[in-house]
């Protein structure tokens, strides 16, 4: 009997070993778990602010690259800027034919010079704004320095200096006189009479 009662306690104690054995593991358990997803949510997180930080540098790569490709499409805007008062020189002086035969032939020299440079500059994408008198008023490639009263409205009807695309850029408008309107000298009559009626009571 005594045997029985030794197996009896023996057996309780185990259960009791087992028992806590399942207790403390189940906490363990417990505590990793929470582990594995504090650790996943940290994962998460790096992930997060790795894709965040990969697309602000493809971003900025991409940014630089398209700064790249306009700084050397337009790479020749200064220097075409400091050409433009030796054009403006040229086309003044080709404007005016010579009287004197013996120098017809630099005229003609210099014509082929300035022929020239356009060229080179028409091959680096630099296209020559020249409106014809009688043309159409452009607010996109001409800038009027004068208005003159004419029989048509917004015509061009002098040309000062030629205006200069690089490629699809404007560098400097065609300067230019525009016509407007002329006022029918009964209306400016009668708005001045009725000013002066008015001034007078």
């Amino acid at each position: 009997m005594e045997e029985n009662k030794n197996e009896t306690e023996k057996l309780n104690q185990e259960s009791e070993t087992s028992e806590n054995f399942k207790e403390k593991k189940s906490r363990k358990d417990k505590k990793l778990l929470e582990r594995i997803e504090q650790l996943e949510s940290e994962v998460n997180e790096w992930k997060t602010k790795f894709y965040s930080a990969y697309a602000d540098c493809d971003n900025l790569r991409k940014s630089y690259e398209k700064d790249h490709q306009m700084m050397i499409k337009y790479r020749a805007s200064g220097f075409l800027e400091a050409l433009l008062p030796i054009f403006d020189s040229f086309h003044m002086a080709l404007m005016v034919k010579p009287n004197d035969p013996a120098l017809e032939n630099y005229f003609k020299g210099f014509e082929m010079i300035y022929r020239q440079l356009l060229n080179a500059l028409e091959s680096e994408g630099v296209k020559e704004i020249s409106p014809e008198i009688g043309s159409d008023f452009s607010v996109d490639s001409m800038q009027a320095i004068e208005v003159r009263e004419s029989d048509s409205e917004n015509k061009v009807l002098q040309v000062f200096s030629k205006g200069y695309f690089l490629k699809d850029r404007l560098i400097r408008p065609a300067m230019v006189a525009v016509s407007k309107l002329k006022k029918e000298k009964d209306e400016t009559d009668s708005l001045e009479a009725t000013e002066e009626a008015k001034t007078i009571n």
